[in-house]
């Protein structure tokens, strides 16, 4: 009898360890709390096409085997755990219901002629409701390092929940963006977009670009003549906004010229500030930043956020600015944060200046 009721208990504690061990998608649900392992394995998620790798580039074993041990809130961070969480699982709710998610920006041709191009992409959030403004996010990147699912699919979500249609967006960076290569995803993007409004059920006018740090700078000199929409004759943004965002990469120059543009001599975008695209035509722009954004005193903190504004209060642009004592660089939503809220404001300002 005492053999048979410890056989018992051994098959209940098997049980209970195969139970614990399920993946989390097996409940249909993407918490905080879910590893980033789940999150990849998650067959909506494949099927979706979000790209989840985008933070850190794993290309060793022991780097893929520490990130898929992380839960989503370590990977993201507290302040855009909640809505990352949430993004994701629209994104997964989207591609069951029969509607597809992720579009590649260029033809099977021109990615064999470039395959840089295969990384640019969009990842699509339809409105609420038919004839929706859109907004298209960028993150922000640093060498091989994006932060899509940090900074875009939380913005995606939240941008969702207040009645818009949102467009994320992967870009070429790094070794991949020589020759303005971002800028003309940027530019195919909203070329994309604009051809398939009635597919996407979306208004082709009033759109709004917004940009984190240096996809914030991107998303600066797209709104400038010599770089921007005007370019690609694409309708101009009805508003900018902007977290965080670099206007001018001082020091980064030279590197950026040695890894992306060697021996090229012509200027490219990361030459360009935001202020020096900024004219009387210039979109309204909304942008904030912290006090104690150690990446922007890298870069010569007077030169970003500060000349922004002076340019944009010289040329007479619609403007609204915003600095927090705390709320450091890469914060996303920033929740928990000086910041937090902000996007609401950033929301608030796009309507009063499309309100037209």
């Amino acid at each position: 009898m005492k053999k048979r009721t410890k056989l018992a208990a051994a098959l209940c504690g098997l049980g209970l360890m195969m139970t614990l061990a399920l993946p989390a998608f097996a409940a249909g649900t993407i918490t905080t709390e879910t590893t980033m392992g789940e999150i990849r394995s998650d067959p909506g998620v494949q099927g979706a096409g979000i790209w989840t790798n985008s933070k850190f580039r794993d290309i060793k074993p022991l780097q893929t085997y520490y990130y898929n041990k992380q839960t989503l809130a370590e990977f993201v961070g507290s302040e855009n755990a909640e809505a990352s969480a949430a993004g994701l699982n629209l994104a997964v709710e989207n591609y069951e219901a029969g509607r597809q998610v992720t579009y590649k920006l260029y033809s099977d041709e021109e990615i064999a002629a470039d395959p840089t191009k295969e990384v640019a992409e969009l990842n699509y959030f339809p409105a609420k409701t038919p004839n929706a403004k859109y907004a298209l996010v960028l993150s922000g990147n640093i060498s091989t390092r994006t932060a899509e699912l940090k900074e875009c699919i939380s913005t995606a979500y939240e941008l969702h929940e207040k009645g818009y249609a949102v467009f994320t967006m992967r870009y070429r960076v790094f070794q991949n963006a020589s020759d303005n290569a971002p800028l003309d995803d940027i530019g195919r993007a909203v070329q994309f977009i604009t051809e398939h409004a009635k597919v996407f059920d979306v208004q082709t006018e009033n759109y709004a670009l917004l940009g984190y740090s240096s996809g914030g700078h991107l998303l600066g000199l797209f709104c400038g003549r010599e770089l921007g929409y005007q370019k690609y004759k694409v309708p101009k943004p009805g508003a900018l906004l902007l977290a965080y965002p670099i206007n001018d990469f001082n020091e980064a120059r030279p590197f950026y010229r040695l890894v992306m543009d060697p021996a090229v001599c012509a200027t490219r975008y990361y030459d360009y500030t935001i202020s020096g695209s900024v004219d009387a035509d210039y979109p309204p722009t909304y942008f904030w930043y912290g006090k104690n954004d150690n990446t922007l005193k890298l870069l010569i903190y007077s030169e970003q956020g500060p000349a922004l504004e002076k340019a944009l209060t010289e040329s007479g642009v619609p403007h609204q600015r915003t600095v927090y004592n705390n709320a450091a660089h890469g914060i996303g939503l920033g929740y928990g944060t000086d910041a937090e809220g902000w996007l609401d404001d950033a929301a608030a300002f796009w309507e009063a200046q499309t309100a037209e």
